[in-house]
């Protein structure tokens, strides 16, 4: 026993590498995204390195505190909280009345192309104020950091990275651009069966699928064209050299992904991509006394979780009452994460609350489903403890999260713009009451759990790794070395091509020359 213990700790420590105290600096983003670097920045403060975060002043989630012992780095920006929340806004508000479909395709990124334009506005303040505070850059530089983590979602990170002539790692569920993981990234994305971000699609494609698929690839790639190379003059101009914000993205040492192959569908990626999904979910803990009492008096029929994220603090007056309806008709406890005024709907089995322990809900026993919003770190809690949802998806990856549950059998949906109280009640009814949909969630937890080393414990060994040994080149494929007609082998095809036309040339003018001579001796002769 004790010699399968010494083997035990020693795979660990042979996966996990050595640590040594460095100096991390992070490039942050709002909302869950910082939930999920938050994670990680805890495990490398736990390994005693020095992590440094660069907050701009009109931060809305990011709040520094004299308590932690995490660093931050205040940078001054020309606008307040207000103008990221307008951003933000305007985004979901586009999101949610322009939701793409395969009719509505065209005018969705046509919509969405305004408000993208809006949001490299601030991000370009973001980077100036940063770039351009000669004070900061020179502390920076004197901080003796090793790598930068960045969340491309807001460019700018890779640029500070290059800079201070540092490697750098992106943390990511997937790029504002869609298409940034297959131009940049050169991740191969064949049409015929990897579905389009963003498309709601699965693996399992039809032919009028796969003809939707390959048109979102095209209009994804024209946006990239169009919106994000806009980018290109700006790196070239922060780096003071001619490159491009693809060329200058393709040098991330490592792309960690937040998914997995328990929410991914099977398909080609690098070695230089790693997949840490699930890297903030955990047991569950004990609930506080009076959330616990409630949950405890829903007896053998459980309860129902619901949050639409913490991003969406209220409903309108009619949706909430709609909600409240369809929850008032289910015999479980319901736990409400919401902030609005109380529904006149709102049944006896239903409480509100301004914020709920989500994955301590979500591990409770008692627990029998989860209506969310589709946000990749609720979804993840709810694979990680084996719960089955209720997908009301609203902008961003969200329906697209959904649409993978489905497929997995662990969801059904519900159109949070047309749905009837019908709707929500009988969506819930079966997920509740069809035993596949449980058995689903529980495989999927399976699959999650079954992981040599632990989602967070990869993710920071990476980083360690780029540490060590100041980069991970030999990960990174040939690939980004190469023009875009190299990478499509057109000029091999090109001079084959062109090959092939000479020898047809060559034979051709032989049959001329033999006719005109042989020809014209033939009926020479016949004459005579």
């Amino acid at each position: 026993m004790l010699n399968r213990i010494i083997l035990l700790l020693s795979l660990q420590i042979s996966l996990l590498g050595t640590t040594h105290g460095g100096n991390v600096l992070i490039w942050p983003v709002e909302g869950s995204h910082w939930l999920n670097v938050k994670i990680i920045i805890d495990e490398l403060i736990n390994k005693q390195h020095n992590v440094t975060v660069l907050v701009a002043s009109g931060a809305l989630f990011i709040t520094p505190s004299s308590k932690s012992s995490l660093t931050f780095e205040i940078y001054k920006v020309p606008f307040g909280k207000e103008r990221i929340e307008e951003v933000i806004k305007n985004f979901v508000l586009t999101w949610l009345e322009n939701r793409p479909s395969p009719s509505t395709i065209w005018r969705f990124y046509q919509e969405m192309a305004i408000v993208i334009k809006d949001f490299h506005m601030v991000s370009r303040a973001l980077c100036d104020s940063v770039l351009q505070n000669q004070q900061l850059m020179e502390r920076l530089k004197k901080g003796k950091f090793e790598v930068l983590v960045s969340d491309p979602v807001f460019p700018c990170g890779d640029i500070i990275a290059l800079k201070l002539g540092i490697p750098f790692i992106y943390s990511l569920r997937f790029s504002p651009a869609s298409t940034v993981e297959k131009h940049c990234g050169k991740v191969p994305y064949p049409p015929s069966y990897v579905p389009a971000v963003l498309s709601e699609l699965t693996d399992q494609m039809s032919f009028t699928d796969r003809i939707r698929n390959f048109i979102s690839y095209h209009l994804q790639d024209y946006m990239f064209d169009t919106l994000w190379k806009s980018w290109d003059s700006y790196y070239s101009k922060a780096l003071g050299k001619p490159t491009t914000l693809c060329e200058t993205m393709g040098k991330a040492e490592i792309w960690l992904i937040r998914t997995y192959w328990d929410f991914e569908f099977p398909r080609p990626y690098l070695p230089n991509f790693e997949f840490v999904g699930g890297l903030h979910c955990k047991p569950a803990k004990p609930l506080p006394k009076e959330m616990e009492e409630f949950v405890q008096s829903s007896g053998e029929h459980g309860v129902v979780v619901f949050s639409l994220g913490s991003m969406v603090k209220n409903l309108t007056e009619e949706k909430a009452n709609l909600i409240a309806s369809a929850l008032a008709q289910v015999p479980q406890k319901v736990l409400w994460r919401y902030k609005g005024v109380t529904p006149a709907t709102l049944g006896a089995n239903t409480r509100l609350y301004d914020w709920i322990p989500q994955n301590d809900l979500l591990g409770h026993p008692k627990t029998k489903a989860f209506i969310t919003h589709g946000g990749t770190n609720g979804i993840y809690e709810a694979i990680y403890h084996g719960i089955p949802m209720v997908g009301v998806p609203m902008f961003a990856d969200q329906p697209d999260n959904i649409a993978h549950m489905k497929a997995k059998g662990a969801a059904v949906d519900v159109n949070m713009n047309t749905m009837t109280s019908a709707d929500l009640f009988n969506a819930l009814n079966t997920v509740i009451n069809d035993p596949s949909y449980k058995e689903n969630a529980m495989r999927l937890s399976a699959i999650h759990h079954d992981q040599p080393v632990k989602p967070l414990d990869r993710a920071v060994f990476w980083i360690e790794f780029v540490m060590r040994h100041k980069g991970a080149k030999h990960l990174r494929p040939a690939a980004h070395d190469l023009t875009w007609f190299q990478y499509h082998s057109l000029d091999v095809i090109g001079f084959l091509l062109l090959c092939v036309a000479t020898a047809l040339l060559l034979v051709i003018k032989c049959c001329l020359f033999s006719y005109q001579k042989f020809g014209k001796t033939g009926k020479k002769k016949k004459r005579e």
